[in-house]
């Protein structure tokens, strides 16, 4: 048995040639040493004199870094050179933390709250945060109104009339198709006579438009010269998000910017909250 397992003497001698060795492993230096708990986000802004805003371009990561800091949370870390492809799911942000391995623990946007309410020394009542059990129901019909249509607003500013220019524009978002964003879903392109299948989105700019105008209207009227929407006496999760898309609307460079700048409480409450949430950031350390 032992003899009909022997490699041929031919192939011995050949393998001979190419001999198998072994190495130590090959130390490398961490770029950005795992110091304090580091956010992965979309690249921050940078001004035309070079300073860099710790503020991300990209609303949902924005989204979290104004959550994490209006719940008291500071010295956070972002670092914004991992593409989405390197994030958990795909998706950034990420967020980075010490842990039990030597390499820390990732943690998805979907546990960043639990994770914030462990470190936050000031926790979440039953209303969370929200003044009474009405003003906790409101905030859902708030929620929808931001993430469908002014979130389609703001993916589709600086957009043309043309629907395969927006069909092209909106290929690129992995997030969420803009069939899934607005209530009703738009049309498909391609119409039920066509040869073609179903595919893309008819978005009329123009209704897109009278529905966002109508939108910061009622944000503005709603928000008044209270210092947290809805009343809170503390900020919420609301805030977090309606911080997000102020900010990045009032950084697009068209009519979409236009219908909040209009509005001085909206524009003099996304300062002041912005104070607040850039503080909590710094750059991550490299070494």
């Amino acid at each position: 048995m032992a003899s009909a397992l022997t490699l041929p003497a031919p192939l011995k001698k050949a393998f001979s040639l190419f001999p198998l060795q072994t190495h130590p492993p090959v130390p490398f230096t961490v770029r950005f040493p795992l110091v304090k708990p580091t956010l992965w986000i979309a690249p921050p802004r940078t001004s035309s004199v070079g300073h860099v805003s710790l503020l991300s371009t990209d609303v949902e990561c924005l989204k979290w870094q104004a959550y994490i800091a209006l719940r008291g949370l500071t010295d956070i870390a972002v670092r914004w050179d991992i593409p989405p492809e390197g994030a958990l799911g795909g998706r950034l942000p990420t967020l980075h933390i010490p842990g039990t391995v030597t390499d820390g623990n990732l943690l998805t946007a979907e546990d960043i709250p639990s994770w914030v309410e462990s470190q936050s020394t000031t926790g979440v009542d039953a209303l969370d945060g929200y003044k009474d059990e009405h003003a906790k129901d409101e905030s859902h019909a708030w929620v929808s109104l931001l993430e469908g249509v002014v979130h389609a607003a703001l993916i589709l500013s600086g957009s043309t009339s043309s629907p395969f220019d927006i069909f092209i524009r909106l290929s690129g978002n992995k997030r969420r198709p803009i069939e899934a964003i607005l209530n009703p879903p738009p049309a498909p392109l391609t119409g039920f006579s066509s040869l073609l299948p179903a595919f893309g989105a008819n978005v009329s700019l123009s209704a897109l438009h009278l529905q966002y105008t109508e939108a910061i209207n009622v944000v503005s009227e709603r928000l008044g010269e209270d210092t947290w929407f809805l009343g809170s006496a503390n900020p919420t999760a609301l805030d977090a998000l309606l911080f997000a898309y102020l900010h990045c609307l009032l950084h697009t460079g068209d009519v979409t910017r236009l219908e909040v700048a209009r509005h001085a409480n909206l524009v003099a409450w996304e300062r002041r909250v912005k104070t607040k949430v850039k503080v909590a950031f710094r750059i991550a350390p490299r070494r």
